[in-house]
């Protein structure tokens, strides 16, 4: 079976990089909103 440019079903590489980019995000919010609050309390 020879490989032909173009032919590669990319639909779990792309729903597995989409699930990756969401939780970055989300992480991200978490860590802004958990700095905040620190910041806020003063700890």
């Amino acid at each position: 079976m020879a490989h032909k440019h173009g032919e590669m079903d990319a639909t779990q590489n792309e729903n597995t990089f989409a699930g990756f980019v969401t939780a970055l995000i989300r992480t991200t919010i978490f860590i802004l909103i958990a700095v905040i609050l620190i910041a806020l309390i003063g700890a």
